[in-house]
């Protein structure tokens, strides 16, 4: 049986994550990838990852949704979903969820997941945080979002970029319970 992942990219630096979560999710083969990427992200993926970054992750995707269609199937409750990333999670997106503002494709979908209880990972991208950046990370773990910021584990010694990239986009994959045995190996002490 397919489930139904969806990623969802917003502005924020650190496209090579949501890149990065990608091709884990469409290398799993019971999984039927959706995307969905916002105008800032398109901007940040070219400039972070250069322009045929963008193109290559649609390419794995089953299915690839505009930003602007509020009637595309990841829009609606009834279609059933393992859970959604937003990798990486803009403050401004994140303050959209956190106040069910759904401007944006992006924004609907993340609130579907919130009011059906399914599985939301959020990876807030900004340092430092302010008050507001703070509150909004509370309001959508109130909700029942998991909020992972991007932030590296140094005991795993990482010998470049993609090993920190690698390591925290599996964690984020690893949240959604999607299988019996983590992306991520177990720490063993």
């Amino acid at each position: 049986m397919m489930r139904r992942v969806i990623l969802g990219m917003s502005g924020a630096s650190g496209a090579a994550i949501g890149l990065q979560v990608g091709r884990l999710l469409a290398a799993m083969d019971d999984v039927e990838l959706h995307l969905v990427v916002t105008s800032a992200a398109r901007r940040t993926i070219a400039h972070e990852a250069g322009n045929e970054a963008l193109g290559r992750l649609i390419g794995l995707a089953a299915h690839f949704h505009s930003e602007s269609d509020i009637g595309a199937s990841i829009a609606s409750g009834s279609f059933r979903t393992a859970g959604m990333i937003v990798a990486p999670c803009s403050m401004r997106s994140l303050a959209a969820i956190s106040t069910g503002i759904t401007d944006n494709l992006l924004t609907r979908a993340a609130d579907v997941q919130l009011k059906e209880r399914r599985r939301l990972v959020i990876l807030a991208r900004e340092t430092p945080l302010h008050l507001g950046h703070l509150r909004n990370m509370v309001a959508v773990t109130e909700m029942g979002a998991v909020v992972m910021p991007p932030v590296p584990s140094f005991y795993r010694n990482p010998a470049s970029v993609e090993d920190l990239v690698a390591h925290i986009a599996a964690r984020a994959v690893d949240l959604l319970g999607l299988t019996d045995a983590p992306l991520m190996p177990e720490w063993r002490g």
